[in-house]
């Protein structure tokens, strides 16, 4: 099968769905951790679009709510192999790692892991 090289806009919004993913888990994180409460896939999604409407750039509702639940499974999924301690350091890390010029090892796998969960979806069948 011959796979078509992807557009620069296919690109982009692939990159933005999974920056959203990494940013929205490492906000769950830090609430998480700091009032013992999980954001809603609703409060994500609105939290996405409002960091969507700052950078001049749009994904629907549905796909907002889509990539909210998918960083709500990735912050629950850290938080349950995690401790305290190491879960705090973990959000801090991912929280720096927003800035581009931060880097960190542990914010990029949970980047990765942020990629195969948004590729893993993306693969499956809309129910």
């Amino acid at each position: 099968m011959i796979r078509e090289k992807a557009t620069q806009s296919e690109v982009g919004d692939r990159g933005t769905c999974i920056a959203l993913i990494f940013a929205l888990a490492a906000e769950r994180l830090t609430i998480y951790y700091e009032h013992s409460q999980w954001l809603t896939e609703a409060q994500g999604a609105t939290l996405a679009a409002d960091w969507l409407w700052r950078s001049k750039r749009q994904l629907s509702h549905a796909e907002r709510r889509k990539l909210s639940g998918l960083s709500d499974q990735l912050a629950r999924q850290i938080a349950g192999t995690l401790s305290r301690e190491a879960g705090l350091y973990a959000a801090h890390e991912m929280t720096e790692a927003l800035d581009p010029n931060y880097h960190s090892e542990i914010a990029e796998t949970f980047m990765q892991e942020c990629e195969r969960l948004f590729d893993q979806d993306a693969a499956e069948p809309p129910a």
